[in-house]
């Protein structure tokens, strides 16, 4: 078993690609085959398994995540952190908080066209911490 703490500095709502820190801290590990379980410690992020190779991808579900969830809406009670507060725990719900992925020959076995992103909610630059457990 093996765990490690990352941590990310995000720059505002959007994905960032972690694929490579993922994929490196599997190699790290020693695991040639078995599981890695990679978990998000935020309420206002999230973790998404997506196309790598074209943004429009990540940008079209932004788009679709700004139509169903809008900042602003007069529905929301909680707004203790602004206006982007409640849409982004919604949206970090709607999305993945974590995500297993098979290990294989000491790497994940992703599609070829498949990336881990994390995936920042709030309008403003975060710290994230993403804890990966390999096994």
């Amino acid at each position: 078993m093996f765990q490690e703490t990352l941590e990310f500095t995000t720059r505002g709502r959007g994905s960032s690609d972690i694929t490579r820190e993922i994929q490196d801290l599997v190699a790290r590990s020693g695991v040639s085959t078995g599981l890695c379980h990679v978990f998000v410690q935020h309420t206002s992020a999230s973790l998404v398994l997506c196309e790598n190779a074209d943004p429009d991808v990540r940008a079209d579900l932004e788009g679709w995540l700004a139509r169903q969830v809008p900042d602003d809406d007069p529905r929301y009670r909680h707004d203790m952190e602004g206006p982007d507060d409640m849409p982004a725990h919604i949206r970090a719900i709607l999305t993945n908080m974590d995500l297993t992925l098979p290990v294989t020959s000491g790497r994940c076995a992703l599609g070829t066209w498949q990336g881990v992103f994390l995936y920042e909610h709030r309008r403003q630059g975060h710290r994230r911490r993403v804890v990966v457990t390999v096994a």
